[in-house]
């Protein structure tokens, strides 16, 4: 099993921190480049606890499918997203959210397994491990760029 985190500022409050990361649009435009896009379950707007979306996007050349589901939930605090069907052995993402000095300090803790026993354990470490955590980065840089956004329109609006 991989295990990571990965910190990352956003310069919003813990809410819309928060909202942000369970939109199925924001999660849509941060990965465009792998044409990633929800095809089952809460397709577009925010998820919530225990409702479901299924993506699918190209990663290493491939066509994945991959549905997860939230399986708690703590406003404005923390939420999790594990798989229900897809790739992975084993595959879930904690979210935490935590007040900092220029807005909330995002946690993510990622722990995946990928299947095939051995192989698949080699493959974990030498290529998935440093790939997922990428994504993570990529997604978070684009929450914050979002979160920017959203901060200004807020700051302007009487």
């Amino acid at each position: 099993m991989v295990r990571f985190t990965a910190e990352t500022l956003l310069p919003v409050d813990a809410e819309t921190a928060f909202d942000l990361s369970l939109s199925i649009d924001v999660h849509a435009a941060s990965f465009r480049s792998s044409g990633e896009q929800a095809i089952g379950g809460v397709r577009a707007g925010t998820i919530g606890l225990g409702e479901f979306v299924t993506w699918r996007a190209r990663h290493f050349g491939v066509m994945w499918t991959m549905t997860n589901a939230i399986t708690s939930w703590e406003r404005p605090t923390r939420f999790v997203d594990e798989q229900r069907r897809g790739p992975f052995k084993s595959f879930r993402h904690e979210h935490r959210f935590e007040p900092a000095e220029h807005g909330t300090t995002l946690i993510d803790h990622v722990e995946f397994e990928a299947p095939f026993g051995p192989i698949g354990r080699l493959v974990e470490r030498l290529v998935l491990g440093r790939y997922l955590r990428h994504l993570i980065e990529v997604r978070n840089a684009f929450l914050v760029t979002e979160a920017t956004r959203v901060g200004r329109a807020t700051e302007s609006t009487p």
